[in-house]
């Protein structure tokens, strides 16, 4: 039977970070109580409530000075998702949020963590496709369950349209283990049939099955290979067995943990923003939230004038001190009014906009310094020839003096990071200037690289 995969009689096993023990314990938690005394709502500013969004993220601790697998195992639990994108014109968006945190890495480590025992981390769709800590596959069961009737388009379909193929594809995957849709269309002789939907993709069918199977749980991710395509197995040769093993909690449950999760990432954010950070309807969020005001694990806040609600435990810093080129799709920025609301700062990416009508570029990152969106710069990784290449650079109103230079030196450590010798800067934007000349003076801060630094030209 196509579904969710799990073996629902055994116990959750170490998950971490406690996700386990508090699902199991919802019943107690939720089991009637007097009711909290009411009390005026706490007040934030938007520059405090930026400070504590930044440090929720994890972008204002220090960068280690060498990274290891337990360094990106802890950022990716903290972040709870990162974002999955093909767009390769720089590096690929589920590479830079570490990059943004810990400063150069060695980029087989994420690989590492996907797909090597202990698998620490899995895709799925949770954020849009996505990398997950493997003990949050059980929070999803609810959603692989729901997809059967509510995934988009084609995928949707598939099981109904085409369930022939469908049990063909599971049937071949399990006797040939991990295969991508274009090896199974070809070792099931099927004739690449597509299927156009309003994105333009040409799936055939056999790809839509598995996609299918993808969304519903009866088939997991190995890896993405060297073209960038899935390659599925089943989720019983995929996933850690105490995770296969751990009870299924109910949609509500599982929700709840979620909101939770999405709560702590965010540190401050209202129920709108909540429910985007796992695309998850409003209705469910809001009831989901004001059962974990209830518990104690939020408090609502008044920012600006704005509702929302703080993680429990957590500080506002007096200040903070970031550094960061920001993915468009990093956690902090991806939900676009949350950073229009907190930075005052109006984002589109470009790569979606004709070129005829782009602003800022086609692949722009926002610039990160202590707590403000200083500035973006539209970049691109010019691979044959070493450079990084910075096709435009925008300041902010109000951007701090000095701002190029420390933008400089965050360029030179991407370009060392992407193994590229050059950083050199297009006579595009009210920055260029001045951060070509911070460019060709920079200097390499102690400390910063573990091998010779990118030269500016």
């Amino acid at each position: 039977m196509v579904g969710p995969s799990c073996r629902s009689t055994g116990g959750w096993g170490p998950l971490k970070a406690g996700i386990a023990h508090r699902v199991l314990n919802t019943a107690a938690k939720l089991a009637p109580m007097p009711s909290r005394p009411s009390r005026p709502r706490l007040v934030l500013s938007l520059a405090e409530a930026r400070r504590v969004a930044i440090s929720a993220q994890g972008l204002a601790r220090p960068r280690p000075t060498t990274v290891a697998m337990r360094q990106v195992d802890a950022t990716i639990q903290r972040m709870g998702a990162l974002q999955i994108d093909s767009v390769n014109v720089l590096a690929r968006s589920q590479f830079l949020p570490l990059f943004s945190r810990l400063g150069v890495y060695d980029q087989s480590l994420l690989a590492r963590a996907a797909g090597r025992r202990p698998r620490r981390i899995t895709e799925y769709w949770a954020h849009q496709a996505a990398f997950i800590p493997v003990g949050l596959h059980p929070l999803f069961r609810w959603r692989m369950e729901a997809y059967r009737n509510e995934a988009w388009g084609s995928i949707q379909r598939a099981g109904a349209e085409h369930s022939d193929v469908v049990d063909e594809v599971l049937a071949a995957v399990t006797e040939l283990g991990p295969s991508s849709a274009r090896r199974l269309t070809a070792e099931l002789d099927h004739a690449p049939d597509t299927l156009r939907e309003h994105w333009g993709w040409n799936w055939s069918v056999v790809k839509t099955a598995c996609e299918f199977l993808f969304f519903t749980g009866a088939l997991g991710v190995v890896e993405r290979n060297t073209q960038f395509e899935r390659v599925f197995d089943l989720p019983e040769r995929v996933l850690p067995p105490e995770v296969l093993d751990a009870p299924t909690p109910s949609s509500d449950e599982a929700l709840r943990e979620l909101v939770r999760i999405a709560a702590r990432a965010h540190g401050v954010a209202t129920v709108k923003c909540l429910a985007d950070y796992w695309r998850t309807k409003t209705a469910p969020t809001r009831r989901a939230v004001n059962e974990l005001v209830e518990e104690g694990a939020l408090e609502p806040v008044s920012v600006d004038g704005t509702e929302a609600y703080l993680s429990a435990g957590v500080s506002v810093p007096r200040r903070i001190n970031a550094r960061a080129l920001l993915s468009p799709f990093d956690p902090l920025i991806w939900e676009r009014s949350r950073t229009q609301w907190l930075f005052n700062f109006h984002y589109r990416i470009g790569i979606y906009t004709p070129a005829a009508q782009r602003v800022h570029g086609y692949y722009v990152l926002p610039f990160l310094l202590d707590d403000a969106l200083v500035g973006r710069v539209d970049l691109k990784a010019d691979r044959a020839a070493g450079r990084l290449l910075v096709q435009s650079a925008w300041r902010e109103p109000g951007a701090p003096i000095g701002m190029a230079r420390e933008l400089a030196d965050e360029l030179r450590m991407m370009a060392q990071w992407l193994d590229l010798q050059y950083v050199v800067v297009a006579p595009r934007g009210n920055l260029a200037g001045e951060l070509d000349a911070a460019v060709r003076h920079c200097r390499t801060r102690a400390g910063a690289h573990s091998r010779p630094p990118a030269e500016c030209h």
